[in-house]
């Protein structure tokens, strides 16, 4: 779930119609995370480049910040299991002693593990033109040289990647404007951005409410208003006639976006609170979800959620359907994430996976198992915590298979590599690391000025992007070892 605003579409739900109190509502006052490693508190975030406060399901902050930007809140201690998955039970957590101060390396050791498999500095190159914190990075799936980037400076940026490695440098920068001058610009932080599925489009939602499609020339091919406020996650379609947006004024948008103008297919305003992230079943079905704490499943045409779950106790933060799009995870401030399998009958989640001690900002799928290009590998999910840890969940059988517990910092971003075989996590103060998903052991390090907000695999595996609160996104070299 991405921050920030523009309008794109999401399969599902009632007619095209708009929020009955249109309007967005006022920010409640906000209590949410500290710093992992203990009760620190920090200051919330001041404004930025004259933007509103940042809001529930915002990636925005400055160091050590919740980059969603709400308050902060004294962590509680440590009482959770670190077994597998339950399926379908109440979230009980015995005391125990915790799978992360049982398994957490000395911070000596960190460093001097760190040190030997430190990305050198020839091995990464450095995009600098953004003058504010780079939210988002996404990789073209088919003109793989190209990847996007979305900034808190009112711009997107497409990039054309050179050579093979570091060296061959950066070919081209095509900046997207998203307003012309410095007054024009409030309010529209980009914070989410994806390509379409042949790579020919790329969509932006930003801070004021909008979204635009553009061609990966830089083109500005259509604008889409329709939210009443920020849009948080933006998503297409396979067949890419839809474009699927969730946004802070508790709906989401499916767009219709084939023809020169793009409209709304059918907006749906069936949560209580902010739609923080929105994901594609298929080419038109989704599900969102949202600070109501609830997931629902729509699909276009229909005039009522298919399905609503209500397992969670607190803001849901992202969802994502598995490569065969018959199990969805969910992930939240309760400190769970769960399966919930579409083809059950039941309301309840297959798994309910309760071993994080803080907030789950993020979950992802392998590229494995069925329905996907590597249908014979098993299929896992990873999970990113606040209490600085990403866990690998086997969900044949809801076991806990690797606790990768390096990170001193919440942990915002993971991502598989395409073959699966490799998992690159980022986190505030700065860190990046790759695993070997196998063994659980790290392969690389990278430590980055400010924190990391998104780190993306590009299609032959030899680069991964971090992307920065200090205005950069870095491009590593990666080689299989």
């Amino acid at each position: 779930q991405q921050a920030a605003g523009g309008g794109v579409g999401n399969p599902g739900g009632g007619g095209s119609r708009i929020n009955p109190s249109g309007s967005v509502d006022s920010i409640p006052s906000s209590t949410s995370m500290g710093n992992p490693a203990g009760g620190v508190l920090h200051p919330s975030p001041h404004p930025q480049n004259g933007q509103a406060p940042a809001m529930p399901g915002d990636k925005r902050g400055t160091a050590h910040q919740d980059p969603r930007g709400r308050g902060n809140v004294v962590v509680p201690s440590p009482n959770v299991t670190d077994g597998g998955g339950t399926p379908s039970a109440a979230s009980v957590r015995p005391p125990s002693i915790t799978a992360n101060q049982r398994d957490q390396p000395s911070a000596a050791t960190v460093e001097e593990e760190d040190r030997l498999t430190a990305i050198r500095p020839s091995e990464v190159m450095e995009l600098s033109q953004h003058t504010s914190e780079v939210f988002m990075c996404a990789w073209n799936p088919r003109f793989t040289n190209l990847i996007a980037t979305g900034s808190g400076d009112a711009s997107a940026r497409i990039w054309a990647i050179g050579g093979k490695d570091a060296s061959g440098g950066c070919r081209q920068s095509i900046l997207l404007p998203h307003g012309h001058d410095s007054s024009d610009k409030k309010n529209k932080d980009v914070t989410t951005l994806e390509w379409s599925s042949n790579g020919e489009l790329l969509a932006t939602g930003s801070y004021d409410g909008v979204a635009r499609v553009w061609s990966r020339n830089g083109e500005l091919r259509q604008t889409l208003k329709g939210h009443r406020g920020p849009i948080f996650s933006l998503k297409w379609n396979k067949r890419g006639n839809f474009l699927l947006s969730g946004s802070y004024d508790k709906s989401t948008i499916v767009w219709d976006v084939t023809g020169e103008v793009g409209f709304v297919k059918q907006q749906f305003s069936y949560h209580f609170a902010p739609a923080l992230d929105v994901d594609w079943k298929d080419d038109l079905t989704f599900a969102s979800c949202s600070t109501d704490k609830t997931v629902q499943i729509c699909r276009v045409g229909l005039a009522r959620p298919i399905k609503t779950y209500t397992g969670h106790a607190d803001e849901v933060n992202a969802v994502k359907w598995d490569p065969s799009g018959t199990l969805l995870a969910s992930c939240s401030d309760d400190c769970t994430a769960k399966v919930w399998d579409i083809n059950s009958p039941r309301n309840e989640p297959k798994w309910d996976f309760k071993s994080h001690q803080q907030e789950i900002y993020t979950v992802k799928w392998s590229p494995t198992g069925p329905g996907s290009k590597n249908p014979n590998k098993v299929l896992l999910l990873a999970t990113a915590s606040f209490d600085g840890s990403v866990r690998l969940w086997n969900v044949a059988n809801g076991s806990c298979l690797r606790i990768l517990s390096r990170h001193r910092e919440s942990v915002y971003s993971v991502a598989f590599s395409p073959s699966g075989e490799y998992l690159a996590s980022g986190s505030l103060a700065g860190q990046l690391y790759i695993w070997n998903v196998g063994d659980g052991v790290h392969i690389k390090s990278f430590k980055g000025k400010g924190d990391i907000f998104e780190v993306a695999w590009n299609v032959e595996e030899t680069r991964v992007a971090a992307c920065f609160s200090s205005n950069v996104v870095s491009v590593i070299d990666f080689k299989k070892p």
